[in-house]
């Protein structure tokens, strides 16, 4: 089971997925042989049952893509995307060193967490793979990721990191933008993007990687020159627009005519 983002994070690479909402497994394979690295597949805005989200992952993995979930507030929900075969959660909300640790407690086996054990399922190969070799993989190959959205977060990011475990803190600026009373501005906002600044310098002196989201490749790019390692587009940002430049463009050539 390995995780070829959480490689190449530890190598100092940087990353592109897609953030998916949307249950569409041919989409995925696209996704898959345009030559991402992961899709960030919604579970938090986004519409999936239980066996839409395995089948989605199960497609991802066919087509080379490392799938991973941005998991609900429920509390089964790290345990269910894991259960599912995900080969890292990324979890909304984290805005304190406890909430933090709970993270690691639920993605964890023992003796690091206490996730629920079973060889039955996906990831384990349905019994063929089981004890303490498949726990240890499990526990070195899964990716953690929490979510630095709001104020208190941006506050305690230096506890939040420094739990055994977090191997990714990433920037939710929409989240952030609100949290700091600038829902209309966004994450232009000055005020936020000082937090936001502040956060890839505080990354960096501490050797904890970052992540953030864009709307499109322009944006994607520049959060790497900015310092992030890991990227995820808004896939309906992105066909939204793309759509919306098609249509007015014909409407451009049909005006000439």
């Amino acid at each position: 089971m390995e995780n070829a983002v959480k490689e190449k994070i530890k190598r100092g690479e940087q990353v592109l997925g897609v953030f998916l909402g949307i249950n569409s497994p041919p989409l995925v394979e696209m996704l898959g042989y345009a030559g991402f690295d992961f899709v960030l597949i919604d579970d938090e805005h986004g519409a999936f049952s239980p066996s839409e989200l395995e089948n989605i992952i199960r497609t991802a993995d066919s087509v080379g893509l490392v799938p991973i979930v941005r998991v609900s507030y429920d509390r089964s929900s790290i345990q269910k995307a894991l259960d599912r075969g995900a080969k890292g959660v990324q979890v909304p909300m984290v805005n304190t060193k406890e909430d933090a640790l709970e993270v690691v407690r639920q993605a964890k086996f023992p003796p690091y967490g206490d996730r629920g054990v079973s060889y039955s399922i996906r990831p384990a190969r349905y019994g063929k793979n089981s004890g303490k070799p498949y726990l240890d993989q499990c526990n070195e190959n899964i990716m953690i990721i929490v979510h630095i959205e709001t104020a208190e977060a941006a506050n305690n990011f230096e506890a939040i990191t420094a739990v055994p475990g977090i191997d990714l803190a990433f920037i939710g600026s929409t989240d952030l933008s609100v949290s700091m009373g600038y829902p209309l501005e966004g994450a232009n906002h000055p005020e936020v993007q000082k937090v936001i600044n502040e956060i890839f310098i505080k990354g960096k002196e501490r050797n904890v990687p970052i992540g953030t989201v864009a709307s499109n490749i322009t944006a994607a790019n520049d959060a790497f020159d900015k310092g992030s390692q890991y990227v995820g587009i808004v896939l309906n940002s992105l066909l939204t627009s793309t759509l919306t430049d098609i249509v007015s463009a014909s409407k451009s050539i049909q005006s000439l005519k």
